[in-house]
């Protein structure tokens, strides 16, 4: 098939597969769209087999490593864990929503850093609801809080977002060292964060509805689950130097959460396989061979013209915010791919920049990221929406700085090391 055809093909695959994420048709749904459409391209030869088998060799140690995330995650859930930070949000906030929205940041932070953006939004998302409602405050301020750091917060490690997990093995970096280039810029990204959020919903977070303290609730962490966590993430700064994949890592603490679980009864095998999330895995597998195609038929030719070389100062700032807004056109998990195979070459830098782009960037739209769009069905599920007009705004607000601020650091870390 001629390339022009083949990417034409390929992005309107790219198109239905997005437009099934965002609507979320009854009669399309989003695993049968991304993968029906990587058939597609197979069936008419705009991809070959073997490069679809590649497509997927590729995507397949990220993925299993997604899946173990999430199902710890989900086995955090079962141990009570995020009920009981619920329970210590509300004790500690001390009827204070200003107070509460600064714990929100701190508990989004680190749940998006060690269990990654989609524990935030599916997990945290309802305990900060209820927490809101236990102290008879807007939830607002506290939920946005939630979507804005579970993207851009999802900087600091690779295991925070499966973008960084993307782009991770291109970097050539190890775990640790991708932390320390990437402090500075989580830093100053959630600085911005708080300092816009807390402005933009002044009046929300004026005062609490009432004056009543919420009855006490005498849920206390799990010490167990707690310390698989901590021990899982130790594992994962040890497993460079040790030569060990990280997914083995994951998967450990995976089966340390579950084993037990089964073994009690508390989970069931189905449980534990939807936790995993298979659809959406299938998902990024089907994106990942459509993405692949429009790649190699043109695309990467385009970004490749558009994007300056380099690792200077101002290389990676017009790589940030090409990404970001890539990342809003396309949405940042297929952007991502297409990004990081053109400014791999210069180094560990521009790679990093793509991800300041695609992480931070998805706050600006709806569409940016998938965890968005998951965030917006956990508000379905709340029985509440928010305004696409007031998404927006904030967005503009927060987004190009944070941008600027993470890429300016970025570029200073970089040098510095």
């Amino acid at each position: 098939m001629p390339d022009a055809l083949a990417l034409v093909l390929a992005l309107a695959c790219l198109a239905v597969a997005l437009a099934a994420a965002v609507a979320r048709p009854l009669w399309l749904p989003e695993p049968v769209a991304a993968a029906g459409g990587a058939a597609v391209l197979v069936v008419l030869g705009a991809e070959g087999v073997a490069g679809a088998a590649d497509a997927l060799a590729d995507l397949a140690p990220t993925v299993a490593f997604l899946a173990a995330l999430l199902v710890l995650a989900e086995g955090c859930r079962r141990a009570g864990l995020f009920e009981a930070i619920g329970a210590l949000l509300v004790r500690h906030a001390r009827q204070r929503p200003r107070r509460l929205l600064a714990l929100v940041f701190a508990v989004a932070f680190t749940v998006t850093a060690v269990l990654s953006l989609d524990a935030t939004v599916v997990l945290l998302t309802p305990i900060v609801f209820a927490s809101a409602a236990r102290m008879r405050t807007s939830p607002k301020p506290h939920v946005y809080a939630g979507s804005h750091l579970a993207n851009s917060a999802s900087l600091l490690l690779p295991v925070s977002n499966l973008t960084n997990l993307l782009a991770f093995h291109a970097s050539g970096l190890s775990l640790t060292r991708f932390a320390a280039l990437m402090a500075l810029p989580t830093v100053a990204v959630v600085a911005i964060e708080w300092l816009m959020l807390s402005r933009f919903f002044a009046g929300d977070l004026a005062r609490p509805r009432v004056t009543r303290a919420p009855d006490e609730d005498p849920r206390r962490l799990p010490r167990a689950t707690v310390a698989v966590v901590a021990l899982t993430l130790a594992g994962f700064g040890a497993s460079s130097p040790l030569g060990i994949a990280p997914l083995w890592v994951a998967g450990a603490g995976a089966a340390a959460v579950t084993l037990p679980a089964l073994a009690r009864g508390t989970a069931r095998p189905a449980a534990v396989v939807r936790a995993a999330e298979p659809g959406f895995l299938v998902v990024v597998l089907g994106l990942g061979v459509i993405v692949a195609t429009a790649s190699d038929r043109g695309v990467a030719s385009a970004v490749r013209a558009v994007v300056p070389g380099g690792d200077s100062l101002l290389a990676l700032l017009a790589v940030a915010f090409v990404a970001a807004t890539l990342a809003n056109l396309v949405n940042n998990l297929p952007a991502t791919p297409i990004l990081v195979p053109v400014v791999a070459a210069a180094g560990p830098a521009p790679v990093l920049a793509v991800l300041v782009g695609v992480n931070v960037g998805p706050n600006l739209t709806y569409v940016g990221s998938l965890a968005t769009l998951l965030w917006r069905r956990v508000l379905h599920h709340e029985d509440t929406d928010v305004d696409a007009g007031e998404f927006v705004r904030l967005g503009a607000l927060t987004v190009p700085a944070a941008l600027v601020a993470a890429t300016v650091l970025l570029w200073f870390a970089a040098r510095l090391g």
